[in-house]
């Protein structure tokens, strides 16, 4: 998918099409999680420090992730891709890859071109949105062919131009060759694909290890044979949050303990899973990382027993000096659960409740007062109707009243009190004709025949590979 995120509160929010819009984080330690095409003329990108976009786009839209919202969208797109083959692997919530050949939706070069081309305006016909597509023999080729394409656009690498093509391209172009890998190459005078195919194996084994020279050297002639692997099993569920200032107050860093504990079981619990092994992550204000876990007798999902073995947990970590991220995770997963004898009763549960106006949500949950109204998430104003917040402070919020079917909407400012105004979920975006983006709205009947009435999954449409 093209600028997933940016591309979806765009979608959804009239006023800011063709706008440059930035995802991610809006406290001092925020990062960017996706920037739209307008935004990246500034040299804006994903993992860059939020207050470096700022100054390199000041004048942009910045916005917290509505990452239910995106989920939704990719379901959505998943049931696609599922419909082309039994064969997908997610990579993310906007990009995976698909195996044509077992769902006999491709079988030759022409075939496949027509599979992708029809993907893609299944996507765009069903989303709104628009997605990229590789084609090619291998994963790894698929992958930068999908990188080629963008935005919106399909590139096939057609067998045997394979090796030419990688040619010229920088090592940084295979997997696994991130920033560290990269140098150590540029220092033995290595920069592109074709230098790491001259280099040789031997050499390179010599330089990056038995198992890291192996691979690239294969990936540097185009060979790459791992499978689309369906459904990877999820071996763990977590939350964490940084916090824009460190915490030191102890009492503070158990309520957040808790707080994260009850946010992870509710994400067990809509998987459908229970778990054995309870984790607590810290991270510290010198950034040293501490994991601390213990393992139960048995796999739960009940709040009290995660948020119990978390505080235990807690009590072996030094926290002195500040704690600038916490984390609580369940692994061990089973799709049963079984009563833990250490649990508390509900009654001394009653007696003890976790004071919700103690806790400091994180910013996609903000809630009493003036904390809740967070950039870009949606609200409900009683005579106004559906809108998003552009902003709050000073005791104000300023919010937009669109809808993404609407012209782009008015503004207005309300005490962050107002009892007219509540939060509110999502509106569906409404899929636009494909050769007119910002023509009226399609009809349903673009939804292709083909689209399965229900669908499942966690990733996005983005590559295609094995024609």
């Amino acid at each position: 998918m093209d600028a997933f995120f940016a591309s979806a509160e765009q979608a959804s929010k009239p006023s800011l099409r063709g706008k440059a819009v930035v995802v991610g984080g809006l406290g001092p330690r925020g990062v960017v999680a996706t920037s739209s095409y307008e935004a990246r003329v500034f040299g804006v990108h994903s993992a860059m420090p939020m207050a470096q976009a700022r100054r390199l786009a000041p004048n942009a839209a910045y916005l917290v992730p509505r990452f239910g919202f995106y989920r939704s969208i990719s379901e959505q797109v998943m049931g696609l891709l599922r419909a082309l083959s039994p064969l997908v692997e997610p990579l993310s919530l906007d990009e995976a890859f698909v195996d044509l050949e077992a769902g006999e939706a491709a079988w030759d070069e022409a075939s496949a071109r027509l599979a992708g081309a029809k993907l893609r305006a299944d996507i765009r016909a069903v989303t709104g949105l628009t997605g990229s597509v590789g084609l090619a023999a291998c994963k790894m080729l698929a992958k930068i062919a999908s990188e080629q394409a963008k935005p919106d656009g399909l590139v096939v690498i057609e067998p045997g131009t394979e090796r030419a093509m990688l040619a010229p391209m920088s090592v940084r172009t295979l997997p696994g060759v991130g920033p560290a890998t990269g140098d150590h190459l540029r220092r033995a005078g290595i920069h592109t694909v074709d230098e790491i195919a001259e280099a040789g194996e031997d050499e390179l084994v010599r330089l990056l290890g038995n198992a890291h020279g192996h691979a690239l050297y294969a990936m540097a002639l185009a060979h790459d044979e791992r499978p689309v692997v369906a459904e990877r099993e999820t071996k763990s569920v977590s939350v964490e949050d940084t916090y824009d200032v460190d915490i030191h107050d102890r009492i503070r860093v158990g309520l957040e303990v808790q707080r994260l504990a009850d946010r992870c079981v509710q994400r067990l619990r809509g998987a459908g899973l229970s778990g054995r092994t309870i984790v607590l992550k810290v991270r510290r204000y010198d950034f040293s990382t501490l994991t601390r876990s213990e393992t139960l007798r048995g796999p739960t999902d009940d709040p009290a027993v995660v948020r119990e073995a978390a505080a235990r947990l807690l009590d072996s970590v030094d926290t002195t000096g500040g704690v600038r991220l916490l984390g609580v995770g369940v692994s061990g997963l089973a799709d049963y659960t079984q009563e833990d004898l250490f649990a508390q009763a509900a009654g001394e549960l009653a007696e003890h409740p976790v004071e919700e106006a103690a806790h400091a949500p994180a910013e996609e949950e903000k809630a009493p007062a003036e904390r809740r109204w967070v950039a870009g998430h949606d609200v409900r104003h009683a005579e106004h109707g559906h809108g998003w917040v552009q902003g709050s402070g000073l005791g104000r919020v300023t919010v937009r009243f669109e809808t993404p079917d609407s012209e782009p909407g008015r503004v207005r400012t309300f005490r962050v009190d107002d009892p007219d105004l509540e939060a509110a979920d999502p509106l569906p975006l409404v899929a636009r004709r494909p050769d007119d983006p910002e023509g009226p709205p399609a009809q349903a009947s673009s939804v292709p025949a083909s689209f399965p009435k229900s669908w499942s999954g966690n990733g996005g449409g983005g590559a295609t590979s094995r024609p």
